[in-house]
């Protein structure tokens, strides 16, 4: 008899998911035999959402009460992806989760073949003309029967999941970056599709908003890299571009050794420096776009730049301890948003 775990809604054979490596996550990950329902798929979505991330709640506060469950159906679909490629622990593995993903993504818009709208329609006709076939009728993943909606209903086009999936496949094989284009090429897939996907959920679709809203994520980004050089160190990548290491005379055993030489803390000073400039150049986003979201892009904004505050106050020693925001601060930039969503 098969053995199930009990997702709040959606049932998983045990045994199956840990036979196809699933068990390595948590097995309520795991591609379910039969299709749930949609109601049952969006409160998957919903508690995926608000269970993983202790400040969704303040995010999506901001915003209108419609867009809740889609905002909780395209975290659902991010986080899923993000752990497939950072917490399985086995690279060939790790790309065989992932293309089985790709397959449930594939899967969601090809079933939507009548009556798909403008961009979906696009994305249908190039996978039926690579000769991709569906993996079923329809997926059977909970996040895809619940994004399935929230693609027809904004015409979001396959891009910018896809793009997800190829940063976390590069992730498996790629741990070092020649050059800072070489950094801002991997965030042009590991950040930059999420901004495109809120901007789609908000009704922009314009080039403009979306190179404004990339220089915002990318920022985001960078500012992770430079917090968590030592964490990411630990995992066997380093973000900071070789040609950054070389020019202020740092060895990647200066890191491994958590030695903050003089040469090391003007290296990090010089990339703050970058991320700031990254942040700055998609400022007037928040002019361009509605209030509500505006608030989401000022606090995100002002959140990545209180990182690098951080990393200043730490004297730019990121190696002896992990820069982070306060919890008295992180208050500050969520009343600062709530006020100007009050007012």
């Amino acid at each position: 008899m098969a053995s199930y775990v009990q997702h709040p809604i959606v049932p998983v054979d045990t045994k199956k998911a840990a036979e196809a490596g699933w068990d390595r996550l948590p097995l309520n990950y795991a591609i379910p035999e039969v299709a749930p329902s949609l109601a049952d798929a969006q409160a998957y979505c919903k508690k995926l959402a608000t269970s993983h991330y202790e400040n969704f709640s303040v995010v999506t506060w901001f915003l209108p009460k419609h867009l809740h469950q889609h905002f909780f159906n395209v975290y659902a679909y991010c986080r899923i992806s993000d752990d497939l490629g950072d917490e399985v622990g086995d690279t060939a593995l790790s790309l065989k989760l992932l293309d089985e993903w790709e397959q449930e993504l594939n899967a969601t818009y090809l079933s939507m073949v009548e009556a798909a709208p403008v961009d979906v329609r696009k994305d249908v006709e190039k996978l039926q003309a690579q000769g991709v076939t569906r993996n079923s009728v329809s997926p059977r993943h909970p996040v895809f029967i619940a994004l399935r909606e929230t693609i027809r209903e904004f015409d979001i086009p396959r891009a910018p999941f896809a793009n997800l999936l190829t940063a976390f496949r590069e992730d498996q094989t790629i741990t070092r970056f020649e050059s800072f284009d070489d950094v801002l090429g991997y965030c042009q897939n590991s950040a930059n599709p999420v901004g495109h996907l809120v901007l789609y959920l908000c009704g922009y679709r314009d080039a403009e908003r979306q190179q404004l809203s990339d220089y915002t994520c990318t920022a985001l980004q960078l500012a992770n890299f430079w917090q968590d050089v030592f964490v990411d160190y630990g995992k066997g990548r380093i973000y900071l571009p070789l040609e950054s290491l070389r020019r202020f005379g740092v060895s990647e055993q200066d890191i491994a050794e958590r030695r903050a030489t003089p040469q090391f803390i003007e290296l990090m000073k010089f990339e703050v420096a970058r991320a700031r400039e990254w942040f700055a150049k998609g400022l007037p986003l928040v002019k361009m776009v509605n209030r509500e979201l505006a608030l989401d892009v000022e606090l995100f904004s002002r959140g990545g730049q209180e990182i690098l505050n951080a990393i200043e106050r730490q004297r730019y020693d990121v190696l002896k301890s992990r820069p982070a925001i306060s919890k008295p601060k992180k208050l500050w930039l969520v009343l600062r948003a709530a006020t100007g969503k009050l007012l």
